[in-house]
């Protein structure tokens, strides 16, 4: 069913574009970076990313389609390793429940594919799920093995560290391991990602991949955070079907090791879907709380088949006219423009703006905007702001790039710009100036409420101008100078060293707005 829902609705997202373009970079020798010459982490799905080196040494020339099919894929092997997984869990003949929950939702379909990490997502939560379960029935468990995979979570997205805890203090409840085999247990597990950690402050100089601190993704913004999670759970009306299936499930008696498996993913299920509340939610509608559903879900994708035939028929009869409801009739009002918190869905956006029924490929987002920016490609030594109306400046002469285009729509503009070329993100997600801006303002759109001035990019891009000398001048000095040195200049034994031991100084840096404020804070 996932597999021809997702088939059905493929595409790759423009974020998945980002991933893409990162991608492209590595296999051309220019390093983990969005745009030569400048280290920005823009995959917060390192796993993905890598996952994504490996196909692309195998099919370079259709990357984003692999991406596509790929996410499918896993999408697929994650829910039959969790129905797999719910039937060794409870024994005996089982129903589907849980599984009925998930994939009734139009979301779920769209971030089957995407291009983005979320199917990689899926697999991990229910291949570690299904590989605890495995050890239950297994004294000869390899438990380094599986304490390996479970260490993997802040790989595969950093939340998902929330659910990698959860999940090994599982492990220790089922097998009770000695302090040794515990200490021995929690090193493997961390070892990949500890490793990595060292990596990125290193390579990138800050603790967090980019978009982290471009999104603020410490703070806190429940109000709207609430609104994206009655975003999806009104919107279907999740919480009645949800809620009965996770009565029928947790009311059963079952031994200590069994209730620790079932619990295990139902508190990382909540904890996610709080963690996401918190932050403030997503622009994409459904996606970031799709991994706590499935985990919340997952013990009771299936449950045992009820000995009262007719609580079996009624409860099979509601469940499935709700799941032919919301997979045919539930949408958001909305769709396919933008919902309140600045949720959109975001397939239907693309799909419509794009006009492809079934947006696979960069050239499925490049052609559309040829044909309206056409100009953008024929630029010589400009720095193209896209953003309102189209507008080119002089690049600094200091700058080697033929041109440099400025525009928020990141995905769309890597699609568009050579491997050589910047593509100059005012959000931060890829331009680590951006990124480190003041915010000002949490009633924007989320992931978008940062936007860098314009004189600003004139001034670490264009020529010199009496508007941006103020601009000019702070990036010369202070922290703010050595931020620039940290992404930009050579990296060295002695960059690395700097840029891992001002990690954490770096990473909460942020940058007044104002030029002139900026110029007396680093300046002086």
């Amino acid at each position: 069913m996932i597999l021809v829902a997702g088939y059905t609705r493929r595409w790759i997202s423009d974020d998945g574009l980002i991933y893409v373009r990162a991608v492209e970079q590595i296999l051309a020798g220019n390093g983990p970076v969005y745009n030569a010459g400048e280290r920005a982490e823009t995959s917060t799905g390192t796993l993905w990313q890598w996952l994504l080196v490996v196909v692309g040494f195998i099919v370079p020339d259709n990357l984003a389609e692999a991406a596509v099919y790929l996410g499918l894929a896993m999408t697929a092997a994650a829910v039959a390793l969790a129905v797999t997984g719910a039937q060794r869990l409870h024994g005996g003949v089982t129903v589907p429940a849980g599984v009925v929950v998930v994939l009734a939702l139009s979301p779920m379909w769209d971030f089957a594919t995407s291009g983005l990490e979320t199917g990689l997502a899926f697999a991990w939560i229910t291949g570690g799920w299904w590989l605890l379960l495995r050890s239950r029935d297994n004294d000869q468990a390899n438990l380094y093995g599986l304490a390996f995979v479970l260490g993997l979570g802040p790989l595969v997205r950093p939340d998902l560290a929330l659910v990698s805890i959860v999940f090994l203090v599982a492990l220790w409840l089922v097998h009770r391991p000695g302090r040794r085999d515990t200490i021995r247990l929690l090193a493997v597990a961390g070892a990949v990602p500890v490793a990595y950690q060292v990596f990125r402050m290193g390579y990138y100089g800050i603790l967090v991949p980019l978009p982290a601190i471009s999104k603020e993704a410490s703070e806190s913004h429940w109000l709207r955070g609430l609104g994206y999670f009655f975003d999806l759970f009104l919107t279907y009306g999740v919480l009645i079907p949800a809620g009965i299936v996770l009565w029928a499930g947790l009311r059963r008696r079952v031994g200590r090791v069994d209730r620790v498996l079932t619990l295990a993913p139902v508190v990382a299920g909540a904890l996610s879907m709080t963690y996401v509340t918190k932050v403030g939610g997503d622009f994409m509608h459904g996606r970031m709380l799709l991994p706590g559903l499935l985990l919340i879900m997952l013990p009771f994708f299936c449950l045992p088949r009820p000995e009262n035939r007719e609580v079996l028929k009624w409860s099979s009869l509601a469940l499935g006219a709700w799941a032919v409801l919301a997979a045919v009739m539930l949408r958001p009002l909305y769709s396919p423009g933008l919902g309140p918190f600045g949720v959109a869905d975001e397939r239907g956006f693309y799909v419509r703006k794009n006009g492809v029924a079934n947006p696979i490929s960069k050239q499925d987002y490049v052609n559309p905007q040829r044909e309206k920016h056409g100009w953008v490609m024929s630029a010589k030594r400009e720095l193209v702001f896209a953003i309102d109306k189209p507008r080119s400046e002089p690049l600094s002469p200091n700058r080697e790039e033929r041109v440099a285009l400025v525009w928020p729509v990141l995905g769309s503009a890597g699609a568009i710009t050579t491997l050589e070329q910047p593509a100059v993100d005012p959000l931060g997600l890829a331009y680590p100036l951006a990124a480190h801006l003041e915010l000002t303002n949490r009633g924007g759109r989320v992931g978008h409420e940062k936007q860098l001035p314009r004189v600003w990019i004139t001034a670490d891009y264009g020529a010199p101008t009496e508007e941006n000398a103020a601009a000019r001048r702070a990036l010369a000095c202070g922290d703010l100078a050595e931020l620039q040195e940290s992404v930009r200049a050579p990296l060295t034994w002695e960059r690395f060293v700097d840029n891992f031991l001002g990690a954490f100084d770096r990473t909460s840096l942020r940058v007044p707005a104002d030029p002139v404020a900026a110029e007396q804070r680093f300046c002086g």
